[in-house]
């Protein structure tokens, strides 16, 4: 038995840059979020933390992990849309849309990637989706009307057999994501292939005060294990920063551009506390550090790196309650072919981050595929961390990782 497949595919990239002069604080939204956004975004971040926790108990505890939530999210957001029945229970469920009508949903994403993309113009911001469907494949045409109407896709119909299709899809990939992410589609296209359903985002962000290279230094990054690599070290005195000092682990928010993005990072003072750290981080423990981050200025010590990661999502979604998805006879995405064993075969993540003196710049692509506390003198990060870019005043998530060792 041949059954028609799908592949959802996200993929993100982020980078920094050093901010110019003039740049206007943004202390607020342009607008109020609508309660639908608000639902949405509380929805995706608690599906942010339930799919770190699944990532970084999977992966071997030293290595590095970085992952884009919204990047995951709204890629399986467009194939929720194509989900019937007990398929569509599941996705609800994984992607904890309960109490959201469908249509909710869909006019969430469609208002916040507006609001997202036009928030700050010191920072440059992707976001962007897009559908690939075998041509002579019967799509059904509100799922692909409702793909161009609120998640603003890009919709394609190819002959996926053609020796280029596959470099096609790539290259838009490459186009939204700053050329850091160069392929999630490996030619050549499998035959029972239908559909691809990609996001992409590239974030390169303006630290609001940047290093100075010249007080860059080799320095000491303690390891899990209690070794030590070395690490080119970011140095900056009498820094404005947003932090919460406990007993036994330290926040610091250092802002992009006007301040309405921002790295969060989260390290315990003991380096080996960070495996326990990632695998029971919960959206609550989050808004708690959040909530008590204070304002304040002292120096700052972290180290510059670059990682790129990716990873094959189908277990980690199966284990969060998605197994029929991708079952081959029991899925059901009837509303989006007319086919009776189309169910998502894979999803690809890819991610990039590279962070130095001058900023950050980091990009994502996941693509479905459907086949059928008191402030001490300063903050010195030189221990496993945890990383991530968000959008301070929705909360929204737009990067969540784990760094055991930059030097990987």
């Amino acid at each position: 038995m041949r059954y028609a497949t799908l592949s959802t595919l996200a993929v993100t990239a982020i980078g920094m840059v050093a901010c110019g002069d003039g740049t206007t604080p943004i202390v607020e939204l342009p607008r109020e979020l609508t309660i639908a956004e608000a639902k949405l975004v509380a929805a995706d971040n608690r599906f942010a933390f339930k799919l770190f926790r699944q990532v970084a108990t999977q992966e071997p505890t030293e290595a590095n992990v970085l992952i884009s939530p919204l990047s995951v999210g709204m890629a399986l957001g467009m194939a929720y849309n194509g989900a019937a029945g007990s398929t569509r229970d599941a996705m609800q469920t994984t992607l904890e849309l309960q109490g959201m009508s469908l249509q909710e949903v869909n006019e969430a994403y469609q208002s916040l990637i507006v609001l997202l993309r036009d928030l700050d113009p010191t920072v440059e911001f992707i976001l962007a989706n897009s559908v690939w469907h075998r041509q002579e494949i019967p799509v059904v045409a509100a799922f692909l009307e409702t793909m161009r109407s609120y998640f603003d896709a890009d919709v394609t119909a190819m002959d996926f057999a053609a020796p280029g299709a596959a470099d096609v899809i790539n290259g838009w990939v490459r186009d939204h994501t700053g050329g850091r992410i160069d392929e999630i589609v490996n030619p050549p296209i499998d035959p029972l292939t239908i559909m691809f359903l990609i996001n992409a985002i590239y974030f390169k962000g303006t630290w609001t005060t940047e290093f100075d290279p010249d007080d860059t230094h080799d320095a000491a990054f303690y390891r899990i294990d209690g070794s030590t690599s070395t690490v080119r070290m970011m140095a900056r005195d009498q820094t404005p920063v947003r932090a919460f000092i406990g007993s036994d682990i330290t926040v610091a928010e250092l802002p992009y551009g006007g301040g309405a993005w921002a790295m969060t990072i989260v390290y315990p003072h003991d380096p080996a506390a960070i495996t326990t750290l990632a695998s029971d981080l919960t959206e609550d423990q989050w808004n708690s550090w959040i909530a008590a981050l204070d304002s304040t200025s002292m120096s700052v010590a972290m180290p510059k790196y670059t990682v790129e990661y990716e990873i094959e999502l189908s277990d980690v979604l199966g284990a969060l309650g998605m197994e029929i998805a991708f079952h081959p006879t029991d899925a059901d995405f009837s509303n989006l072919v007319a086919a009776d064993d189309a169910h998502i075969d894979a999803v690809k993540h890819k991610t990039f981050m590279a962070v130095d003196e001058k900023g950050t710049e980091a990009a994502a692509v996941t693509s479905v595929e459907i086949g059928v506390t008191s402030m001490p003198p300063s903050i010195r990060v030189d221990r496993p961390f945890i990383v991530a870019v968000r959008e301070r005043f929705s909360g929204s998530i737009l990067f969540l990782g784990r760094m055991v060792d930059p030097q990987d």
